[in-house]
């Protein structure tokens, strides 16, 4: 008999979700290799594959995780990368719904500090980067913005894990 997956919400109307031990090392294992079978996952964490295969569905889908191929947006000539600061008045909320529609928007978040929403954008050049941000003034309740292009990738991981 396997262990049931242990992914409940701390607060049933909200807050973040109480894992259990399992569920934690099956993620930190999947951060490491998004690929990993599901029988290796076991064999690490003493599951057996079907129970890993549970886990990890219920994971998804409480939304915790989802499993992703992360692109080199360079070699998929994608050039400009920016992340743009934009200051707003009126319901921050609803500016963050505008701006996710966006489509070419990949990032949004509101934030506290110089900006009250900054979103990242991946271009194929700055003609392509000048029509976002003609998408994004056109927003009524923006009322300015900063870009930050990116000059070059450094680092880039997803392997926070639970703590």
């Amino acid at each position: 008999m396997t262990t049931p997956p242990r992914v409940r919400r701390a607060n049933p109307n909200s807050g973040p979700v109480v894992l259990d031990d399992l569920s934690k090392q099956i993620i930190e294992q999947l951060q490491g290799d998004g690929r990993m079978p599901y029988a290796a996952i076991g064999k690490a964490v003493g599951l057996s594959e079907a129970a890993v295969r549970q886990r990890v569905q219920r994971l998804q889908d409480a939304g915790v995780m989802q499993i992703v191929a992360v692109t080199d947006p360079l070699t998929l000539g994608f050039p400009r990368q920016a992340m743009i600061g934009i200051n707003c008045e009126g319901d921050l909320e609803s500016v963050a719904d505008e701006l996710a529609a966006i489509e070419e928007i990949d990032y949004v978040v509101l934030t506290a500090g110089s900006f009250d929403v900054i979103v990242e954008v991946v271009c194929e050049g700055d003609r392509h980067l000048l029509e976002i941000l003609s998408k994004i003034r056109a927003i009524p309740a923006v009322r300015a913005t900063e870009s930050f292009v990116y000059l070059k990738l450094r680092k880039q991981t997803y392997s926070w894990g639970t703590r």
